[in-house]
């Protein structure tokens, strides 16, 4: 049997290839669980508790219901649900579940253990303390006391890694917090700890050991874990101090009484301990910050680097300024596999600068976030106790082609080794565990820290198991801890187990990187570029690039179920990321060969794929469905730099903020055929190519239709009706304009008569851009109105552009006017009108003609005839937008509003790009200052600006489909009820 059948002998399997094991399980299940019940009913009856069996009516309609229901429903998820077992999904990290897993949840479910206490789950308890012996073992932790220390790790189940995350973090505020609250219980006036004499010494972070009432306050935050955890044991043997007595002392004192109060004292407000982590955290960490009331804008984020791995110089530059300023840290975390992109932070090198900081005088807890990475331990020969000196770190294939024992890069086995250094760690057997939901864990290396995530401390030694004691959960199923115990038993924490199944998807994940980097070929229509860069990519010669990928076609994705040579293996496995998370991007080329540089329609592009390779509404059928991708979106913020080169070698314009989106493919499951990448990439690339024609028709030049808001009675004015995600309508536009004299005199009878708004809408498709190269130029227009059309076909004579902007992303600010409201005034001497200006998307579109105008300072008539910019002072347009559709009936920019006002002269040509001109231009003297006042003719239109046709569904469109989905199956369920 090869490892690759092996490995699958533990699933169920695309075609349900194993459905006999599980349905002889459950059999045997379900007739134990008859043969218990019958055994308790035997055991009731003699004592006077029998029971007979109900045959009413009732009963058998309720009999039949449950059948009928339950098959429904499940011919419902079976249409619906989608196929995390199947090789075409590569989705997310939804991985299979193995048949240990699934059947230890189902067989503990049928009992519902609660593993709140021993009592209400004895069997289910003491499995979930194996479970947490398991992974202390798996991550190097002691679990048996030794000759040079009593200290055990300590491991529990959670729901998932969210709650073991805001766990860790509870546990960490506390500890860090609790030299404090001793030193208060010895110092206070009716100080409860003050016979413990001032010879009482603690070595502080830096080795010296120091009377603990002379430490300081910022000695007494910079202990290190152990030497807090230390403090009780120290006190009792030179004391005699009880564990119950101290905790007693401390309660009143506790940083859980009064977070805010203790945070105040002893911290100044811009010296709040910081938890440092990675900028592109789970969102667990900031929202457990909020939750212990630390603050969310204490999470620093640390910045990455190219891989999407921590910087280790960025983190050393937080940690020297929170030395140089005393601000404490409460942690670094380190994430062993980010989600998004499968990245391993390099967690030898953080250890190595908390050991050199501690020397300075700074210490803080090191947690490593492995809800993804923890179980790739099983990998290394010994889990995180391997030997890090000796030369494990290398890679050989097997004799067969199969997966090599060893495939992760030296950095990665590094890093996971050293998670035996941390003070803790989440894992998620949910997750790379292949075990049902809900199933998280966190592990101590000191079991003594667990006590410090707790409501009331019972005490302060290793050991023991008291349930809902310890974390967040009260309640929690004991079937997730059958279900992941099993799972252990019969898969094996090992290389032979678990670190068989993980290789096998790491090989796969480089298989699927090796076509990620090289689907598209210099002459297709699109650009598919890996986030994490090929090795020659680092030389900087782009034909040495192109040599590799030719290499990577032949050696790699030619050889199929071949095996792959000694000497491409390094190739292979140095492709993709740390894990088995692909993530890579889409950008498309013209017709011409020209490569597209605007963002957003490179994430266009990447959105329809993602719709044509996931399901999103009821009329999606997974089985359609040719490959599962998952996306994300890469943001500024969280990227910085990393993100800037990841568009550069996308080929688009890095000077802009805009969010990326991001294709990934996670290989959760072993691949059962190798040549299966190649096909699945050659469906990819066919669907690629369709929706690349799309983008070319979207952004073509092409001639439509365009509608002009219009402005003045005596002289006309044109306000284009810009839409930013339609890309030949992505501009503003202010023209003055004549009509034919018939056209005129029509236009100015309905003014003066009804004073209707009156839109001209070009008769024909035109193009914009040749009509708006010279002034003089003309088109035919219908006029309108809300009534319909007025005048068809009236000649349109451009008598001069005040402006014509481009709205391309690009061209947009990146955040919108914080203290003022900004518009185009335009107009004559004795008219004038204003258009809002459009800095970024969504917006809104104002318009309003015949203002009154009162001013004071210089002369403005230069500045209106070619667009002055004008600002609302006192409306704020950050606060407002996003605009919500309909507007409110009590809306702001409403006729006779009148709004103080400043004027400057526009510094830019009518082209010009208006990116930062607000800014700019606000901080500069204006002309003049005074009041508008808004007339009769006010245009609102926040629909059409931010119209995006080709835009999906929103989320609330889509869930009202499925819940529609599922009441049907409710009104099928009755009728078979009504039967």
């Amino acid at each position: 049997m090869t490892s690759n059948q092996a490995i699958s002998s533990h699933f169920l399997g695309p075609r349900a290839e194993n459905l006999d094991v599980v349905r002889k399980s459950i059999s045997a299940m379900l007739d134990q669980l008859q043969l218990t019940r019958t055994a308790h009913a035997e055991e009731d009856a003699k004592n006077g508790y029998d029971f007979t069996p109900s045959h009413s009516p009732e009963s058998q309609r309720v009999a039949s219901i449950i059948p009928n229901s339950v098959g429904m429903l499940s011919q419902l998820l079976g249409q619906h649900s989608v196929p995390f077992w199947s090789p075409r999904y590569q989705g997310n990290l939804y991985p299979d579940v193995s048949m240990a897993g699934m059947l230890g949840y189902l067989a503990a479910m049928l009992y519902n253990p609660n593993n709140v206490a021993f009592e209400a789950s004895p069997i289910t308890s003491a499995m979930e303390i194996e479970v947490g012996e398991q992974l202390c073992d798996l991550f190097g932790f002691q679990t048996e006391p030794s000759p040079s220390s009593n200290v055990t790790g300590w491991g529990h189940i959670t729901c998932d890694g969210t709650v073991a995350n805001v766990e860790s973090l509870w546990a960490t505020r506390n500890l860090k917090f609790r030299p404090l609250s001793l030193r208060k219980a010895m110092d206070d006036a009716d100080r409860p700890l003050r016979f413990i004499p001032d010879t009482f010494s603690v070595p502080t972070c830096q080795g010296e050991s120091k009377p603990f009432r002379q430490l300081s306050t910022w000695e007494l935050l910079n202990l290190t874990p152990q030497t807090i955890l230390d403090i009780p044991d120290q006190l009792y043997a030179q004391y005699g101090v009880t564990s119950e007595f101290l905790n007693d002392a401390l309660d009143r004192y506790n940083v859980q009484a009064a977070v805010t109060d203790v945070l105040e004292e002893h911290c100044n407000a811009d010296k709040r301990p910081m938890y440092l982590l990675s900028a592109t955290k789970h969102y667990s960490w900031p929202k457990g910050a909020a939750l212990a009331a630390l603050g969310t804008q204490n999470m620093v984020s640390v910045s990455v680097d190219t891989a999407g791995r921590m910087s280790t110089t960025s983190l050393e530059i937080w940690l020297n300024r929170c030395l140089e300023t005393e601000t404490p840290v409460y942690s670094v975390v380190a994430v062993m596999g980010s989600t998004e992109e499968g990245a391993v932070d390099p967690l030898e090198d953080i250890l190595a600068l908390r050991r050199s900081f501690q020397a300075r005088g700074l210490s803080f807890a090191i947690h490593a976030d492995a809800a993804w990475g923890g179980y790739f331990a099983t990998m290394l020969p010994c889990g995180c106790k391997t030997d890090t000196s000796r030369s494990v770190f290398g890679s050989r294939g097997g004799d067969d082609g199969t997966a090599p024992e060893l495939c992760l890069r030296p950095e990665a086995q590094r890093s996971l080794c050293a998670m035996r250094h941390c003070d803790s760690v989440t894992v998620d057997p949910q997750k790379a565990g292949h075990v049902p939901y809900p199933s998280g864990a966190l592990i101590f290396q000191d079991g003594r820290m667990r006590n410090f995530m707790t409501w009331k401390v019972p005490s302060l030694s290793s050991g023991s198991f008291t349930g809902a004691t310890y974390g967040i959960e009260g309640s929690k199923p004991g079937a997730s801890a059958m279900s992941t115990w099993l799972a252990h038993y019969c898969i094996g924490l090992d290389q032979g187990g678990y670190g068989a199944l993980l290789a096998e998807t790491c090989y796969a994940s480089s298989r699927f990187s090796a076509l990620w980097a090289t689907v598209a070929k210099a002459t297709d229509s699109f650009l598919c570029v890996p986030f994490n860069i090929l090795p020659a990519e680092s030389t900087g010669d782009a034909k040495q690039v192109e040599t590799e990928k030719q290499r990577i076609r032949d050696e790699i994705l030619a050889t199929g179920n071949k095996p792959i040579g000694q000497k491409t293996l390094p190739l292979l496995l140095a492709l993709g990321s740390d894990l088995n998370i692909n993530a890579f991007a889409l950008n498309w080329r013209y017709p011409d060969g020209t490569v597209n540089i605007d963002v957003a329609e490179a994430n266009h592009l990447m959105s329809r794929v993602v719709k044509r390779l996931s399901i999103r509404s009821p009329d999606d059928r997974p089985g359609a469905v040719a490959l599962f991708l998952g996306s994300t979106r890469f943001s500024s913020e969280e990227y910085g730099d990393a993100l800037v080169k990841f568009k550069r070698r996308l080929g688009l314009d890095a000077s802009t903020d805009e969010d990326l989106l991001v294709l990934k493919n996670v290989v959760a499951n072993p691949l059962p055929d190798g040549s299966l990448v190649n096909k699945l990439g050659d469906i990819f690339k066919a669907i690629v190519n369709e929706e690349v024609k799309a983008c070319r028709e979207r952004n073509q030049n092409t001639a439509d239709y365009h509608s002009f808001s219009t402005h003045g009675t005596d002289d006309v004015f044109l306000s284009y009706q810009s839409m930013f995600h339609v890309p030949n309508h992505r501009r503003q536009i202010i023209l003055w304009a004549s009509l034919d004299p018939y056209a005129r005199r029509v236009y100015r009878e309905i003014k003066g008569s009804t004073g209707a708004d009156i839109v001209i809408k070009t008769s024909d498709k035109i193009d914009l851009e040749p009509l708006l190269k010279n002034e003089g130029s003309t088109f035919l227009g219908d006029l309108t109105t809300s009534h319909g059309m007025i005048l068809p076909r009236a000649r349109i004579t451009i008598q001069r552009i005040i402006k014509s902007r481009s709205l391309m992303p690009a061209t947009n600010d990146s955040c919108y006017p914080s203290d003022v409201m900004p518009f185009y005034l335009y107009g004559t001497t004795s008219e004038q009108h204003i258009s809002h200006i459009l800095t970024k998307a969504p917006n809104i579109g104002l318009d309003a003609s015949n203002v009154r105008l009162q001013v004071q300072g210089s002369p403005i008539d230069a500045a209106l005839s070619k667009g002055a910019i004008i600002a609302l002072q006192d409306v704020f347009e950050k606060a407002k937008q996003p605009f919500a559709d309909p507007i409110p009936e009590n809306f702001f920019f409403a006729r006779g509003k009148q709004f103080n006002v400043k004027v400057w002269a526009d510094p830019r040509g009518y082209d010009e790009s208006a990116k930062g001109l607000v800014e700019d231009v606000v901080k500069t003297p204006p002309l003049a200052t005074g009041t508008i006042v808004l007339g009769e003719h006010v245009i609102v239109d926040v629909e059409r600006v931010n119209r995006d046709p080709w835009a999906d569904d929103d989320e609330a469109t889509l869930v009202g489909q499925w819940r529609d989905r599922l009441k049907q199956v409710v009104r099928d369920m009755d009728r078979a009820g009504d039967h």
